[in-house]
């Protein structure tokens, strides 16, 4: 029986762990060949290994997103290989440290920046041309709730999702005629190890797992899905 995503080739950054390791596992379920990015390499091998036990197929990329360079160059290799790509979901991102905007250390306002905006942006500009050449290419970026409903202490990390929201809403006006849709997801709270970090008294128990939402994520990032332009909050599913 052929699977929904037979043939087609999805993209994801952060695959190691947490959303996108779940996002990767459920595009691979849906016949994807998953491109799975992440620094980690064991973190990659690990979830190479679930995804051939499924049956499943993937390419691993270890790479740091901050490594622009490289993302310039990803964008031609994948079209050495396969000429297209059909999804790509951005979903890797940095918390960087909660405290009042004053305290903000220079380094760590830079590294929200280049892990949250600037690396979607470079890889957009590497990938936009081989989304183009699919027949249905989707693009998915995650997003947070601070972005529009700013909170004291979270000054930089709502600073760059509130900047990736504007990023990806411009390419998806960009997108106007393609065949390409670009959408936002905000998954809310998620058990995962950042939300840990962030919010430490939580009971996790309470939350969504990241297996939960990435059957979401895979409807978006189907050809099957015709949204566009828009930001998807999980609760209002």
């Amino acid at each position: 029986m052929t699977k929904p995503l037979e043939n087609r080739i999805a993209l994801v950054t952060g695959a190691s762990r947490g959303i996108g390791r779940a996002a990767a596992l459920a595009l691979a379920a849906q016949g994807a060949h998953v491109i799975a990015i992440a620094r980690t390499v064991g973190g990659l091998e690990e979830l190479d290994d679930e995804i051939r036990k499924s049956g499943g197929s993937a390419t691993l990329v270890p790479l740091n997103l901050k490594d622009f360079a490289a993302l310039d160059r990803l964008g031609a290799s994948i079209f050495e290989r396969w000429g297209r790509l059909d999804a790509f979901l951005g979903n890797a991102g940095t918390l960087g440290v909660l405290t009042p905007l004053g305290h903000l250390e220079p380094k760590v306002f830079q590294e929200l920046l280049d892990i949250n905006v600037t690396a979607n942006w470079r890889l957009i500009r590497s990938l936009d041309p081989l989304l183009k050449q699919s027949d249905a290419g989707r693009a998915l970026f995650i997003s947070s709730t601070v972005a529009r409903k700013p909170r004291a202490f979270w000054g930089g990390y709502a600073m760059s999702k509130a900047a990736l929201e504007s990023l990806a809403l411009t390419y998806a006006a960009e997108c106007e005629g393609s065949a390409v849709r670009v959408n936002l997801f905000n998954p809310g709270g998620v058990r995962t190890a950042m939300r840990a970090r962030a919010m430490p008294g939580e009971d996790p128990s309470t939350l969504p797992r990241p297996a939960d939402i990435a059957p979401v994520i895979v409807d978006l990032l189907s050809p099957a899905c015709t949204r566009h332009g828009e930001l998807i909050n999980y609760r209002d599913l």
